[in-house]
């Protein structure tokens, strides 16, 4: 993959057609993995579990975040995209329940599609560990079906859920879940960065029931939150929880050389400043990376786009393979969507147009290329999505094709500001009645 994507690099440099419209071109250099042995502590059936998995080193980040919480301390994760943050929260949790087979822990995640993504790969390490009586880990919500929920209740040791239900189906039951309260250790909140605004205040209210709750029952949870990039990590976390927390923000996954371009469409009218339009420009760059099996995420910002840039990929598509190429978007079905992200992993899927709703950690193995069809409204949101693009150090490729909304068209002109700019802040205020 390394080659093929020089190969269409410097093709499009000697392209008059392309590269008079890239307005600016970054290479971040390659970075290697800064690696720390498995902890002395950890338990041994765990270590042998994740060595029969590849995993043979922890990342900086990684090993730290597993002493930050055996020490007792909430912690939050800031790293990348696909840096490994997930096995922050899943190695002092399985420890622990390793350790207490009684303990229970909860996990909440933004949105259903996420959770079911990391039940997944919760059960694989915990199917090895059988013997170990934690391998309960199930989903309790919308979705759930109300003949097993009881059954769910009173057998899971870790239960996967997101706010809505938390707030609608399991806080004003809290009788039910008695037994799980009382030996509730951890509280695991993934994507904080979503929790902003509004919704995030709400979700900050909802964590104060959560509390109020395990008081009521004896118990006192730890908090492991993660996050992709924003500018007030430790501000957000401690009023979502309102505890302290420690950061862990040296993230020590590797990455290869990433190469960041804008894009300006070319004028099609000069006096009045129409451009060609950035889906059907941005459907040609990704059209011709996958033509060169690159695989390819194209992210759009309204559904009727994902659709459009479905249609003009599939149409130039000449192995004539619909499934070669992918939307993804809310409104497709659970098995439909789970049937992509494994097409995605497997690599039989080489591109997938998609909203936002693949910005998050979904697993979707290592993409190549990354097309941002318009600005996705936030500094933090364009690396995000940019960053799915990169497998450990193989080189990766992120296109930013301007729309001719002003906003786009001010970065276009003024890259650096974009490139100088860091993060936003996630801001809540959860006391504004």
């Amino acid at each position: 993959m390394t080659a093929k994507i020089k190969t269409i690099l410097n093709r499009w440099r000697s392209q008059p057609n392309i590269a008079e419209n890239v307005v600016e071109w970054r290479v971040l250099a390659p970075k290697p993995a800064d690696e720390y042995p498995f902890p002395a502590d950890l338990s041994p059936s765990l270590v042998s579990q994740l060595q029969a998995q590849g995993i043979t080193t922890l990342y900086q980040h990684q090993a730290l975040a597993y002493k930050k919480v055996r020490d007792g301390e909430n912690i939050a994760i800031v790293s990348g995209t696909a840096s490994g943050k997930t096995l922050c929260y899943n190695l002092p949790v399985i420890d622990s329940l390793l350790k207490q087979p009684q303990g229970t822990a909860l996990y909440l995640f933004p949105t259903k599609a996420l959770a079911q993504d990391q039940l997944s790969h919760l059960r694989e390490t915990l199917s090895q560990l059988s013997d170990s009586g934690i391998n309960r880990a199930n989903i309790y919500d919308g979705d759930t079906p109300q003949h097993v929920r009881s059954t769910l209740r009173r057998e899971s040791a870790i239960i996967f859920t997101n706010p809505d239900m938390l707030h609608a189906g399991i806080l004003p039951h809290h009788t039910a879940w008695k037994d799980f309260f009382n030996a509730l250790c951890f509280i695991v909140v993934d994507e904080m960065h979503a929790y902003r605004g509004v919704f995030g205040s709400h979700v900050a209210n909802v964590i104060r029931r959560l509390k109020r709750v395990c008081r009521f029952y004896g118990s006192q949870p730890q908090f492991i939150l993660t996050s992709a990039t924003i500018a007030n990590p430790q501000a957000l976390a401690q009023r979502l929880v309102e505890k302290p927390v420690t950061i862990i923000d040296r993230d020590g996954s590797p990455h290869g050389e990433r190469h960041f371009m804008i894009y300006n469409p070319p004028l099609v009218d000069k006096k009045l400043g129409i451009r060609q339009s950035s889906l059907l420009e941005g459907s040609l760059l990704a059209g011709e990376l996958i033509d060169e099996d690159i695989q390819t995420i194209v992210f759009g910002r309204t559904r009727r786009g994902i659709e459009l840039i479905l249609t003009y990929l599939r149409q130039r598509d000449m192995h004539g393979n619909p499934n070669r190429v992918r939307g993804y978007r809310s409104g497709y079905l659970p098995k439909e969507r789970r049937s992509i992200e494994e097409g995605l992993r497997q690599g039989v899927v080489k591109g997938v147009v998609a909203t936002n709703a693949l910005e998050l950690g979904i697993d979707i193995g290592g993409i190549d290329a990354a097309v941002l069809i318009g600005y996705p409204g936030s500094i933090a949101a364009t690396t995000q999505q940019a960053g799915r693009a990169g497998r450990k150090l193989a080189p990766s490729l992120s296109i930013l094709v301007a729309s001719p909304n002003a906003m786009d068209q001010y970065l276009a002109r003024h890259p650096d500001y974009f490139f100088g700019r860091a993060p936003e802040q996630a801001l809540i205020e959860p006391n504004n009645l």
